[in-house]
């Protein structure tokens, strides 16, 4: 059965002459337009594109192919979009990207004040992207952007932080963090089994860089689960250490799930905005959401 995806991604490619700008301009990746391709000349028994040093150039099936699905493909996206706007209007629909590590801590707390959002997980500079080109109404950032086009408003501040499961015995690192003893806390943080969403520990090489003046950790993560969220609930029922944000672990606070290892004063604080696009219609809706992460974030 055809996919309609598959023409989607053959029209960006043919307008492109490029996979890697196809996959930018569609927001998934590059091995992802090949296969989509790939299945596509499957489908119609002929090859669409031919490899060249810089991009691709159709072939002569795929010049008479677009001339047959192009006029029919864009009345489709304009139903599409057309329905999209109504649903918007009728319904309040709003679509909101964010971080995955702070969908639970930060987006879910929009559901209970609006009836209607698309959520999207990306990270910062993808998110401005889709905010600026209007392919987003919100986004949840921790970098600022200085546009014409955008506003941001500063929502709060996140900072990061150590936590361990309930089990660990910290007494000996209470101590050390008390007496400024650097190289003892590091030496039994190394010493500890650590849980991280990321293999490639960025937020403990920037915990490191900060606290321990050192560029690169000496330990190595046991455990990799790409969600932070997902992380700390698999950590309150195991044993170890993580680097996570104090906004993430704060449910997991108040329910005693984790406990506090480390809040180090020379970590700093990494401040939280609100992005969007300056339409007047969601001018309204800016601010319900910024009320409502304010409060999160207080």
């Amino acid at each position: 059965m055809v996919n309609l995806e598959w023409y989607r991604t053959f029209k960006s490619v043919y307008k492109n002459a490029n996979f890697s700008l196809a996959a930018k301009e569609l927001f998934i990746s590059q091995p992802a337009v090949s296969q989509q391709i790939a299945m596509l000349e499957a489908h119609v028994g002929y090859k669409l594109f031919n490899r060249k040093s810089k991009g691709v150039e159709p072939t002569e099936y795929a010049k008479l192919l677009n001339n047959l699905i192009i006029e029919a493909l864009d009345r489709l996206e304009n139903v599409e979009n057309g329905f999209r706007a109504k649903a918007y209007n009728a319904n309040r629909l709003i679509s909101i990207g964010i971080s995955k590590h702070l969908m639970s801590s930060l987006g879910s707390a929009l559901l209970s004040k609006f009836e209607y959002i698309d959520f999207s997980f990306y990270e910062n500079d993808q998110l401005f992207e889709l905010v600026d080109s209007k392919k987003l109404d919100f986004a949840i950032v921790t970098k600022q952007y200085d546009t014409f086009d955008t506003i941001q408003k500063k929502l709060g501040e996140i900072k990061q932080i150590i936590v361990g499961s309930n089990d660990i015995e910290a007494t000996e690192l209470k101590l050390r963090i008390k007496d400024k003893d650097f190289t003892g806390i590091e030496n039994w943080l190394n010493d500890q089994k650590w849980f991280s969403h990321d293999s490639r520990i960025p937020h403990i090489k920037l915990f490191w860089l900060h606290v321990f003046n050192k560029k690169r950790p000496s330990m190595i993560p046991n455990y990799i689960i790409p969600s932070e969220y997902e992380m700390l609930d698999i950590l309150s029922k195991n044993t170890g250490v993580a680097v996570v944000w104090n906004s993430n672990a704060k449910y997991f606070f108040e329910e005693n799930r984790v406990q506090l290892l480390w809040d180090s004063k020379q970590m700093p604080s990494t401040e939280v905005f609100l992005l969007s696009g300056k339409k007047e219609n969601i001018t309204e809706i800016f601010k319900n959401i910024e009320h409502e992460l304010r409060k999160v974030l207080e």
